[in-house]
């Protein structure tokens, strides 16, 4: 593999033509698919890989310009379909990738035959018209605390995002994720993350579209995975009886039957 599969640590396996890319959201990297890419693995190639500044990518690679918006991460995505020859690609995007992968949609239409966006949100902060689920105000403050105490922002948002409080192993994932990630990088990708705005771009988008959207998601709640399907034409919603925002991690089984009941609906030949 080449420079962009070493600056993404880009991993593939897996058997079949068809393509299941899996991108991770913000904070986490490659690792929090385990418990689901094994379910595809026989009968699709499997891509995973770290965004810039995440698990084991090459952090010299990042670029304040390029990075400063999710374009710079939609051209990684593309530039790592392209070094891989990958055609007839599923992208399977969590949080923030989700919007990652309807800009590298319709920057390279050709490349994409599928989505699944588990936890997606096209704008987090409110306004007169749209509820995204967070104030300005409250995001600037949360960015506030990341930026002068590190630790305890992870600490603090991390049993947030992950619910299932039953489970405490899952939220000491998430922050161990968070803190594992380089710090200069993540409070950056965090403020494109969480003030990004890709509302007009989802009437653009025309293949198939798969909304998970979870119970009791403080990051992306029913409000917003409603929009979404409402200006998606080709959508679909499964409102899941996962809580939370990362049901990959608590609730895998459920994830991996509504990502393949969406892959037979659409008539894959692998699925």
């Amino acid at each position: 593999m080449g420079d962009i599969a070493l600056r993404n640590n880009v991993k593939i396996f897996g058997q079949g033509n068809d393509a299941l890319l899996f991108a991770h959201g913000f904070g986490c990297d490659q690792n929090m698919w385990r418990l689901i890419t094994p379910a595809f693995s026989q009968n699709y190639r499997i891509i995973v890989f770290d965004y810039v500044g995440c698990g084991k990518s090459e952090a010299s690679a990042y670029n304040i310009e390029r990075y400063s918006t999710l374009d710079g991460y939609a051209q990684d995505l593309i530039e790592i379909c392209e070094e891989l020859n990958l055609k007839n690609i599923t992208f399977v995007g969590h949080s923030v990738s989700a919007m990652i992968g309807a800009v590298a949609l319709i920057k390279k239409t050709a490349l994409f035959s599928s989505m699944v966006w588990i936890g997606p949100s096209p704008c987090y902060v409110n306004d007169d018209i749209y509820t995204g689920g967070f104030d300005k105000k409250d995001l600037d403050d949360l960015l506030d605390i990341m930026e002068n105490n590190y630790l305890g922002w992870a600490g603090f948002l991390a049993p947030a995002i992950m619910k299932n409080g039953d489970r405490p192993e899952l939220a000491s994932e998430l922050e161990e994720s968070f803190c594992a990630t380089d710090t200069f990088i993540t409070k950056r990708f965090a403020k494109v993350t969480f003030f990004s705005d890709n509302r007009n771009d989802l009437s653009k988008i025309k293949i198939p579209v798969l909304i998970m959207q979870c119970a009791d998601d403080i990051i992306a709640p029913e409000s917003v995975g409603d929009y979404i399907s409402a200006k998606v034409a080709n959508s679909k919603i499964v409102r899941m009886k996962a809580t939370g925002h990362c049901p990959h991690l608590s609730h895998p089984k459920e994830t991996i039957q509504i990502i393949q009941d969406f892959l037979a609906e659409n008539n894959y030949s692998n699925a």
